[in-house]
């Protein structure tokens, strides 16, 4: 980093500092970040401030308050701990609803006929386009967060992996990671997801990650950091590769049993 760009980064964090009773009122309380360490908790920080400064939130029918741009910018922002917040540059928009929007679009099947669907979502993310949140989620996603949920690590999941330019649950991987070796931790886990819902079998986590690969890949980047554990009691292939990816181990933040 320039010396230039480092100077602009510390105007930044001095002109536009997140006030620290708005920040602890924000994440002090979220199980989500409490097994954070105290340099890890400053630098989160650090990037909410930068996310809270290039985006603008928009809320639909909602009042967004401070508290509130605060946690959706920490949720954000802790996939990228280690990554650095440049991995959010080319997009500057969070759409806010207050409960879960419906959408309409038309979608072709592998015939070629086109389907007009309506949907229901708690969130969305548009290639160079907005994330589009669901309040609601969001509150209930810190309120259980050990349970796996986490609509706004989803989204961004789907912003990091469109960062090759399409969707299709391989984000850019770093400098020593091996291709094969995410291909094969992935592929193994859809087909066994896809495989188990056929025949009604368990399968521990949200059935919605066997969709499609970028998902899956959303679903189980909720999971790595919402319930590590049970990602890597079953899927231990995909929370190594996740790991390496955001190199981070949730699970050493968790409290001893």
């Amino acid at each position: 980093m320039n010396i230039f760009k480092r100077a602009y980064r510390r105007y930044i964090l001095h002109r536009h500092a997140i006030p620290h009773d708005l920040w602890l009122q924000a994440t002090e309380q979220q199980t989500l970040f409490q097994g954070l360490t105290a340099v890890e908790k400053a630098h989160l920080r650090e990037l909410s401030t930068f996310f809270l400064h290039q985006k603008m939130f928009t809320g639909v029918n909602t009042d967004i308050s401070a508290v509130m741009r605060i946690r959706v910018a920490a949720q954000a922002c802790l996939p990228i701990l280690a990554l650095g917040i440049s991995l959010f540059a080319g997009w500057s928009t969070i759409i806010i609803y207050p409960e879960a929007f419906y959408v309409d679009r038309d979608e072709t099947d592998e015939f070629g006929f086109v389907h007009h669907n309506q949907k229901i979502l708690s969130g969305e993310a548009w290639l160079r386009g907005p994330v589009i949140l669901s309040w609601s989620d969001i509150e209930q996603d810190l309120q259980h967060a050990r349970q796996g949920h986490n609509v706004v690590i989803h989204e961004i999941a789907h912003k990091l992996d469109m960062l090759n330019g399409c969707t299709n649950g391989m984000p850019p991987l770093h400098p020593g990671m091996i291709i094969e070796d995410w291909t094969a931790a992935f592929t193994h886990a859809f087909a066994f997801l896809q495989e188990n819902i056929e025949h009604h079998h368990p399968i521990w986590i949200d059935p919605y990650a066997a969709t499609n690969p970028a998902e899956c890949f959303a679903v189980f980047s909720e999971y790595f950091f919402c319930a590590p554990k049970l990602l890597k009691s079953h899927f231990p292939d995909v929370y190594r590769q996740l790991r390496l990816y955001y190199r981070q181990d949730p699970l050493l933040r968790l409290p001893a049993a």
